[in-house]
C-alpha cells in the first residue's frame, strides 16, 4: 500500500507543481494586457478573456524590439535613448547598473558562468559548487596577490541569492560538470546527482579562461 502511494505521489507531485508554475507564469504575463487601452482589451474585443495572449504579446513585443535593435536605425536610436537616460542622476545608476548584469548574463556568447568549479566554503574542509565568473579586477587587483579568480558561491535552492568571492587559483577545483547540471544539482539540494565521471589520476589546479 506505502509502495503504491508512494509511486503515485512521485508522479502527481512534479506533474501538478510544473502545471502550477506554469498557470502562475502565464497568469502573471497576462496582466500586461492591462497597459493596453480598454478598447483594445480582450474582454472589448472578444467579450472574455483569453489565457496567455499576454504571454504571446509579450514575446512578440520582446522579438520585435529585437529586431528592430539589430539594424543600424535601431542601434542608433538605442544610443540615443540611452544617452537620455544616463543623463536622469538616480535612473542612470539604476539602469547602468542593470544593464551591465543583464549584457553579461544574456549577451550571446557571453562568459557570465564560465565553468562550475568545487571550493572550500563557507569554511575550510566544507566544500560547495560555484561558478567561475572571471578575474578581480579595478583597484580590487592592486591589493591582491597575482594568480586569484572570482567565483559566485549560489545559495541552495535559490540559486539566484549567493556570494561573490576572490579566492587563490590554487583552492579552486574545476568540475567535468556542465553549469546546467551544477545548477540541477544545487536546486534539488544535491538529490539530483549528475552523472558520474571517471575520477582523475591527479586533479588539476584550474586554468583560468582567457578574457
Amino acid at each position: 500500500m506505502k509502495k503504491y502511494l508512494i509511486t503515485g505521489l512521485l508522479i502527481w507531485i512534479p506533474l501538478v507543481i510544473t502545471i502550477w508554475v506554469l498557470h502562475l507564469i502565464v497568469s502573471s504575463m497576462d496582466q500586461v494586457l492591462t497597459l493596453l487601452p480598454p478598447a483594445l482589451q480582450p474582454a472589448a474585443l472578444f467579450g472574455h478573456q483569453i489565457p496567455g495572449l499576454g504571454l504571446l504579446l509579450t514575446v512578440l513585443v520582446v522579438f520585435v524590439t529585437g529586431v528592430a535593435a539589430s539594424n543600424i536605425i535601431g542601434q542608433r536610436l538605442l544610443r540615443v535613448w540611452e544617452s537620455i537616460l544616463r543623463r536622469i542622476p538616480v535612473v542612470n545608476s539604476l539602469y547602468g547598473g542593470v544593464k551591465q548584469i543583464s549584457d553579461t548574463l544574456f549577451r550571446p556568447g557571453g562568459q557570465a558562468f564560465r565553468k562550475a568549479v568545487l571550493v572550500q566554503w563557507p569554511q575550510e574542509g566544507s566544500w560547495t559548487i560555484a561558478f567561475l565568473t572571471g578575474v578581480p579586477g579595478g583597484d580590487v587587483a592592486n591589493h591582491l596577490e597575482a594568480g586569484y579568480v572570482s567565483v559566485y558561491v549560489p545559495t541552495t535552492p535559490n540559486p539566484t541569492g549567493g556570494y561573490f568571492v576572490m579566492l587563490p587559483r590554487k583552492e579552486v577545483v574545476e568540475l567535468d560538470m556542465s553549469v546546467d547540471d551544477a545548477l540541477k544539482y544545487i536546486i534539488s539540494m544535491g538529490v539530483a546527482v549528475p552523472l558520474r565521471v571517471p575520477p582523475r589520476a591527479s586533479p588539476a589546479a584550474l586554468k583560468t579562461p582567457p578574457l
